[in-house]
């Protein structure tokens, strides 16, 4: 792993695959380390012949973080914007999509496809709306426009992605990480023990613990305006992937993402929910893998 200078920050990243390769950027979503994106689907991905590029977003990880930008009060910012009043972020998604289109320019790369899971995901519109030349593809993955009139997410999924662990110290960190993975698991890819406990050891021993981010990716998420009308604009070609079993973003998201944007493909998975396993590497390569490669042909 590396570091570059992207729009005016330090951002960590990794690269699977050769440079000549045409390029695909995954872009994760709230408080996700990079990670999270599995080891397996970047290198497989790689070997169909792609660039694969997985990076931590501001805030997590080991990429700038904001600290100094305060905790916003997510309460407050809820409150307002259920008044219709104006919600106030640190930053904004916007911010971190030139995040990510400053990544690409950091490594030389004119375009690339877009991959973009959950807050991740608004993050990949966002490039493909702000950053079209970019733009070579968009897959947008267990995400949502942002139209507030879509059902919400489960009160205890909520809950549990929200939870902060019992204490600051390494086992409660990662019991709070198996907890939360148990409870937005999908139910026909569900992780092993093993494998939570793994992945929970190795993202809480890859960077000290910093709390405060969580809230600010939050904070920009909640002040995000919908998108649908600037999606209907795109002119690239899109995805979107989508767990029917979605406690987080329930699947009429994912429907009304691809309804909004011209010509999309849309896939619901049965049994898929909100979460990254080593039996849904195969469902993302077949779907991302495939896509991308389509669009390479008709390049």
């Amino acid at each position: 792993m590396a570091q570059v200078n992207a729009n005016g920050l330090e951002i960590e990243y990794e690269s699977f695959g050769r440079e000549t390769d045409p390029a695909v950027l995954l872009i994760m979503g709230f408080g996700g380390q990079l990670t999270l994106w599995q080891t397996s689907f970047c290198e497989q991905l790689a070997a169909k012949g792609f660039r694969v590029i997985r990076f931590d977003n501001r805030d997590v990880g080991k990429s700038k973080h904001f600290i100094e930008s305060g905790v916003p009060d997510i309460g407050a910012l809820m409150a307002a914007l259920a008044t219709g009043a104006p919600v106030d972020a640190p930053y904004t998604l916007d911010d971190m999509a030139a995040d990510a289109a400053g990544l690409l320019d950091a490594l030389g790369i004119k375009q690339a496809h877009i991959v973009g899971a959950s807050m991740g995901g608004m993050i990949a519109q966002l490039v493909a709306i702000n950053h079209p030349e970019k733009t070579k593809s968009l897959t947008s993955v267990m995400s949502t426009t942002g139209n507030r009139t879509l059902p919400p997410g489960k009160p205890e999924a909520m809950a549990a992605l929200m939870a902060p662990p019992a204490s600051p110290g390494r086992e409660d960190r990662i019991a709070a990480s198996i907890n939360t993975w148990k409870v937005l698991g999908s139910p026909s890819f569900a992780a092993t023990e093993a494998e939570l406990r793994m992945n929970a050891e190795r993202d809480a021993d890859r960077v000290p613990y910093e709390p405060t981010g969580v809230a600010r990716q939050m904070a920009a998420i909640v002040a995000a305006q919908p998108r649908n009308d600037k999606l209907k604009a795109l002119k690239v070609p899109a995805l979107v992937l989508h767990g029917k079993d979605d406690p987080i973003i329930p699947s009429p998201a994912g429907e009304d993402t691809a309804a909004s944007i011209p010509g999309a493909e849309l896939v619901i998975v049965p049994g898929m929910a909100h979460d990254f396993t080593e039996l849904l590497t195969p469902v993302y390569l077949k779907h991302v893998g495939d896509f991308v490669q389509k669009v390479e042909g008709r390049a």
